[in-house]
């Protein structure tokens, strides 16, 4: 025990070397931490601004977009639409313009792709909505599922074997302006509705399309050798899509209208739609379905009030709606060998003609009752129809089994508009004397 003792004696001695550790005055020890301005009221309210900012912005493009691209659930009066045509801005009009009635002189609306694969509502039917979208850029080519149905399909395809199929020719050469018809064939041709008889409706029809020149149509489509598009194994027929005729292609009409936004007198002074349909090995070569004007050519719906001396008349078409009308067992695809690319280089694509379903960006498998839009020409920038898109290349694949029908509609306007105005205005002239002659002609009956 007394050696336990003593050592305890030694560790206390050893003790009082050691001082206590100094102590807070307030009995409990803090530690010393710097304040970081990271943290500080200032910082965070010029954080909490910006971020505050960022998220309004956000909101603000999202609406920007929501607006401008419309939504198409309302079925919307032409006119009260926010793509209906504007009044032309007083710096772009030129004096004859100027003169014109307001329903002559306007722009033209041109539907916004966006970007590929976007997706608008679009009402082209009292009731229903229709998706349309985005394919393509360069064309501006959109895709619209369930234009029509699978039963209307069949009734457009049963309207035009009964108008009766011609064989589409091989090869039309570019200087050649009609095509020489029999008596029964223009017959056939002008009587619209297929009832064994010419009625009023159609002898003006007819009257005003031989003014534009609708019934010159065998140059229409221009290839890339210079010539008129080359269909094999196929054959055609045109629909007039006016009054008189059956309600389901006055239908198509209006839905055509509604769909591009252009006014009703543009879409109802073009050509007649045009059913094609192609044979197991039947095919189309690539081509454009508008042909550019120059000084040695003129629309061929303008020609005769143009009053120029062109020599060569071309097809102006401004859009296509290509309406797929059944679904071909075995290929038949729409291409657009050229979609999107960077640039258009025909010498480095060498000939798609023939080579272009293999060569294609983009192919689109027919579908019966979708409906494609493209436009074949550029904006000129004032609201008018400018240059010629390339890029609007397309043709149809070899159908390797079954058969394959399309409908085109085709919207023909002049690139030249004080053309374009003044072939309207002889249309409008034609159509006031027609109705005075009716009038006159009422009243001597009455008289009698």
């Amino acid at each position: 025990m007394g050696e336990y003792e003593d050592r305890l004696h030694e560790l206390e001695g050893e003790a009082r070397y050691f001082p206590p550790p100094p102590r807070h005055p307030g009995g409990r020890e803090r530690l010393h931490i710097q304040k970081s301005s990271v943290c500080s009221r200032a910082y965070f309210v010029v954080v909490m601004a910006f971020f505050h900012i960022y998220i309004i912005n956000i909101i603000a493009l999202l609406l920007y977009v929501h607006y401008n691209t419309g939504s198409g659930e309302q079925d919307v009066p032409l006119e009260n639409s926010a793509g209906a045509p504007r009044p032309m801005p007083a710096e772009h009009r030129t004096p004859s313009s100027a003169s014109l009635s307001p329903e002559l002189s306007f722009q033209l609306p041109r539907l916004e792709g966006i970007r590929v694969g976007h997706v608008q509502r679009v009402s082209l039917v009292p009731d229903r909505t229709h998706n349309m979208r985005t394919l393509s850029l360069k064309p501006l080519l959109f895709e619209i599922p369930g234009f029509l149905s699978v039963e209307e399909s069949s009734v457009v395809m049963q309207l035009a074997q009964l108008k009766g199929l011609t064989h589409s020719s091989l090869l039309t050469a570019p200087d050649s302006q009609e095509e020489q018809l029999t008596q029964d064939q223009l017959f056939s041709l002008l009587d619209l509705n297929q009832d064994g008889l010419l009625q009023r409706e159609e002898v003006r029809h007819s009257a005003a399309a031989y003014i534009g020149g609708v019934l010159q149509y065998s140059a229409a489509g221009q290839g890339l050798d210079g010539h008129a598009k080359v269909r094999q194994r196929s054959t055609h027929t045109r629909l007039y899509l006016g009054e008189g005729t059956h309600h389901l292609l006055k239908s198509i009409r209006n839905r055509v209208t509604r769909l591009t936004r252009l006014p009703s007198s543009l879409v109802d002074l073009s050509e007649p739609m045009e059913v094609v349909r192609y044979e197991q090995g039947g095919y189309s070569h690539a081509h454009h379905d508008s042909g550019p004007t120059n000084h040695d050519s003129s629309c061929a719906h303008t020609h005769l009030a143009a009053n120029n001396s062109a020599s060569k008349q071309v097809a102006c078409r401004y859009l296509t709606v290509l309406l797929h009308l059944n679904p071909a067992d075995g290929g038949g695809e729409t291409s657009f060998p050229v979609a999107d690319n960077r640039t258009y280089e025909e010498e480095v694509l060498g000939d798609l003609s023939q080579q272009y379903c293999d060569k294609g960006n983009l192919k689109v498998k027919p579908v019966a009752g979708t409906a494609l839009l493209w436009y074949n020409h550029l904006s000129d920038g004032n609201g008018w129809v400018g240059e010629l898109d390339e890029f609007s290349l397309h043709g149809d694949c070899l159908v390797t089994r079954g058969f394959k029908w399309t409908g085109s509609v085709w919207v023909n306007i002049d690139p030249e508009q004080q053309r374009q105005e003044r072939y309207q205005r002889l249309i409008q002239l034609f159509e006031n004397l027609e109705s005075e002659c009716a009038k006159k002609s009422k009243y001597r009956d009455n008289r009698l």
